[in-house]
């Protein structure tokens, strides 16, 4: 089964362009089958290679396919690709699974939208380019899916173009994500010149014999692939689009943040942690920007009255935390939180797009309230993915996860105190944002009508999705409650181990600790959101607490910032550079053209004669000059 492992891209990929040109002339129900079901096959084929896999492991526990040669210039080689291990392997099973569900919801969420074809091509052309990301053995073709996945979250965002904020919004994605990629791009020249390969195993054995830790080649290079992996993950200071990308039908929201794009930044780092672990300088950035952006986004999600923009500081925040397992070494740690986050957040964007499409498309969580009987299998699963964010212990996948990612931050080599304060820290401001929102919309009184439902296609999507939240934690279980290490046994087959070396009483005090942070945020939340309401509102009206409130809701005055020190200075400039040489030259050719054109024009007379005796003028200075010349 291995060697079909170039269908699983090629599928989505062949079904979008195919879509491109007929999708149009087709029928709904038959744009849903093509859309929704290569996606379903491509998970299919993930499944029975993943089988085949594990059950007859290939040498090395890595497999590689060579489809073709791309390019052979001047010593430089390229090719398209393959390469499948445990770590593509995960990756393979979260895009397309999750990916799958997110199509077969949209399938009825988009149904009676214009464009039904076009969006299902940009949905499929988003997966193929992301699979084509995840399985590239080479750094040119994995660039070649990253900007894939950029080029089809400006298409998704902006799908509603008619309206310019969305328009806005995805230009705003391209061109913020475009300064992460311009440095990625950069560090991939670098790496061809001093270590002449882009292969991914090539160059990490190369750079480890060329470069020692801490090198400043090294540390270059790492610092320029983390630019691009900020881009993409929404991490400080690049992280400003991720917001404004919610201007996109909700299944979109659930695939860019669940599945694809924002979890691109994580697995570009956890695949070159060779090259990041001769950069420690860079891998201390990586944990404290993954801190600061826990921390920050989860503070701004406090505030927010969009339910979906709620939920996507909350992925901002949870790839912080990913970010931050990263630059402490607990690759496998994050990876793990990659996979339960995809569940669950996915889960959580489709439940609210439940309520959204059940509400007329209502965003404001203020104008919500008592939907839990109106909309019980929303409120349900919503609930489900809720939990487990916040990391309800024993019962939910985040609680596992989110409990090794923070205890590797605390054991391990390259964490400490402070970085597990922040974590912990975050865990309480996840606690308290998400159960806010399951207050707010679910409980109290009713202040809107449901005028829809969700049919078969969606509830199958969120109640399968729900049980992956639920049981997807049992892969990793810690020493202190029976110590199942199935995810990190085949994880250390492509990613270095963390060790454990304190003792499984400190394990279980840090467990209790994180447990009682967890359910203090719950209890916050019922206290402040439903018991109590009018205390927050006391909160808020105070004058520091409206301004902290104001500044928050506004992302930390990021956006001001750039508009004013950024983007004002560099319109001023095109502004007044905008009649230079350059400029002029272009302006004097259109001039010319226009000259020459008015001088053409008077020969069209409209008499016959005139054009004769035209040819025969020229038919004569021709022969003259073959004859004298």
């Amino acid at each position: 089964m291995l060697g079909l492992l170039w269908l699983i891209p090629a599928l989505p990929f062949i079904s979008s362009l195919a879509l491109m040109v007929a999708g149009p002339h087709l029928a709904r129900r038959s744009v849903a089958l093509v859309g929704v079901g290569t996606v379903g096959l491509s998970a299919l084929l993930t499944a029975l290679v993943a089988v085949s896999f594990l059950g007859t492991p290939p040498p090395g526990y890595a497999y590689g396919q060579t489809l073709w040669t791309w390019m052979t210039v001047a010593g430089f080689s390229s090719r398209i690709a393959l390469y499948l291990d445990a770590l593509a392997l995960v990756m393979l099973a979260v895009v397309t699974g999750v990916g799958f569900f997110i199509h077969l919801y949209a399938a009825e969420f988009m149904q009676d939208e214009e464009g039904y074809s076009r969006f299902f091509a940009y949905m499929n052309l988003f997966v193929a380019s992301m699979l084509t990301l995840v399985l590239a053995d080479n750094l040119l073709l994995l660039y070649l899916g990253w900007e894939g996945v950029g080029l089809c979250s400006y298409l998704l965002i902006g799908f509603w173009y008619q309206d310019p904020v969305n328009g806005r919004a995805a230009r705003k994605a391209f061109i913020v994500t475009r300064i992460g990629d311009t440095a990625m791009a950069i560090g991939l020249f670098l790496l061809v010149v001093h270590l002449g390969t882009l292969d991914i195993q090539a160059l990490m054995s190369r750079a480890a014999q060329a470069w020692p830790p801490g090198s400043a080649m090294a540390v270059a290079v790492a610092a320029l692939l983390l630019g691009g992996a900020l881009g993409k993950s929404a991490q400080l200071p690049l992280q400003t689009w991720l917001p404004d990308a919610m201007a996109g039908p909700t299944p979109v929201s659930a695939l860019i943040h669940a599945a694809t794009m924002v979890t691109a930044g994580v697995y570009l780092i956890a695949r070159l942690h060779g090259l990041f672990t001769l950069a420690p300088q860079v891998l201390s950035a990586v944990a404290v920007i993954g801190a600061l952006t826990m921390l920050i986004a989860g503070c701004s999600a406090l505030t927010q009255r969009d339910i979906k923009r709620v939920l996507a500081y909350s992925t901002m925040s949870q790839i912080g935390l990913m970010f931050l397992a990263l630059g402490v070494g607990a690759w496998s740690a994050a990876i793990f939180h990659l996979m339960t986050h995809a569940f669950f957040k996915a889960l959580l964007f489709l439940a609210a797009g439940v309520v959204i499409l059940g509400l007329h498309h209502e965003h404001d969580i203020f104008r919500m309230g008592g939907l839990r009987r109106q909309l019980p299998v929303a409120f349900w699963t919503f609930l489900i993915g809720a939990a487990s964010l916040a990391g309800l212990p024993l019962v939910t996948a985040g609680f596992f996860s989110k409990d090794w990612i923070l205890w590797q931050v605390w054991e391990g080599t390259g964490g400490g105190p402070w970085l597990w304060a922040a974590g912990v820290l975050g865990t309480l401001l996840t606690s308290l944002y998400i159960f806010r929102l399951v207050f707010r919309v679910f409980f109290g009184p009713m202040t809107a009508e449901v005028h829809w439902r969700p049919g078969a296609r969606m509830r199958v999507a969120l109640v399968v999705l729900a049980t992956l939240a639920v049981v997807g934690g049992y892969l990793e279980i810690p020493r202190t409650m029976g110590h199942v290490t199935l995810f990190s046994d085949f994880m250390q087959t492509a990613l270095p181990a963390a060790e454990a070396h304190a003792d499984v009483g400190t394990e279980l005090t840090v467990q209790i600790i994180i447990t009682a942070v967890s359910l203090l945020g719950i209890g916050l939340a019922y206290v402040l959101f439903l018991r109590r309401p009018g205390a927050a509102d006391a909160v808020m009206a105070a004058p520091i607490g409206a301004a902290v409130y104001r500044w928050w809701l506004a992302g930390w005055g990021f956006d001001r910032l750039y508009e004013r020190y950024v983007v004002e200075p560099f319109v001023w400039l095109a502004t007044v550079n905008s009649n230079d040489l350059i400029d002029a030259v272009s302006g004097g050719t259109a001039w010319l053209s226009r000259r020459a054109h008015r001088v053409l024009s008077r020969t069209q007379t409209g008499k016959v004669r005139w054009y004769a005796a035209s040819i025969a003028a020229g038919a004569v200075a021709l022969v003259v000059l073959v004859v004298f010349l």
